[in-house]
């Protein structure tokens, strides 16, 4: 598989336990280079895990992980911090050290793992927070931003090394409509722009409606179905129909106590 085709993201048979409950269960992805790919799903059913397993953060309990086609289910911590330089990942709160101003926060991984002249971090953490829309804002503290700018300065800080891939947990939660409608534009421009491959969780359909190529149902540890959301909206699986139409009543919530 030449470069060109490698796919940034791929597992195998991805599983992942916790007290023995399986939360993923043999999970099959695969994200195609420059594409927005969602995983949809109820709170608690994994996304997040998926994020961190993708990172790196957490090991599988069995299954592989492949990002540009690197097998890092096995990875020491050293090679794992060096393939991470080419993923970024955008927290669903931020995240942003509230201590430091916002220039401070984007150039935290710069300062981390480059050796910049204080004219070139300037020059890098400025171009972050222009492509963000929000040039200027360096000396700002993180308490005078309000949500939407937060989560923009976390992207910033996600792309200052200039990553092929992004991972968003819950990029719009929180936001008022215009706001969330900002973000996800944001996210076609940084794909479109800067050529970036992103994983969106969330369990926002409307947006996920407007940025996805590709999204895929996560329930009971799998997915249920793949692809363009028009398609998945079209198709007949009751689990699929209810999620995207917000209807109580469904096999999502058969059998969960919290739902009767």
């Amino acid at each position: 598989m030449t470069p060109a085709t490698q796919l940034p993201i791929e597992t195998e048979d991805l599983t992942y336990l916790i007290g023995g409950e399986a939360i993923l269960d043999g999970l099959d992805l695969r994200v195609r280079r420059g594409e927005i790919f969602a995983v949809m799903g109820r709170s608690g059913t994994g996304k997040t895990t998926l994020l961190r397993l993708i990172m790196g953060l957490v090991p599988p309990s069995s299954g592989r992980i492949r990002v540009n086609s690197v097998d890092i289910t096995d990875l020491q911590e050293r090679d794992l911090d060096e393939l991470r330089k080419d993923m970024g990942m955008v927290f669903q709160s931020a995240a942003l050290f509230d201590s430091m101003t916002v220039g401070e926060n984007v150039a935290f991984a710069l300062v981390e793992h480059r050796r910049l002249a204080a004219s070139e971090l300037a020059t890098r953490v400025g171009e972050c927070l222009h492509m963000v829309d929000m040039a200027g804002t360096e000396d700002l503290m993180p308490a005078q931003l309000s949500g939407g700018m937060r989560k923009r300065v976390g992207v910033a800080r996600a792309l200052a090394l200039e990553p092929h891939i992004m991972l968003y947990d819950e990029p719009t939660a929180g936001l008022d409509p215009i706001s969330a409608a900002a973000s996800d534009e944001l996210i076609r421009r940084l794909r479109d722009n800067v050529g970036v491959t992103s994983v969106i969780v969330s369990h926002d359909v409307q947006s996920l409606r407007r940025v996805s190529d590709r999204a895929a149902l996560l329930h009971r540890g799998r997915f249920l179905a793949v692809g363009p959301i028009e398609e998945l909206e079209a198709g007949s699986d009751p689990a699929i129909v209810q999620f995207l139409s917000g209807v109580h009543a469904g096999p999502l919530t058969e059998g969960d106590p919290h739902n009767s």
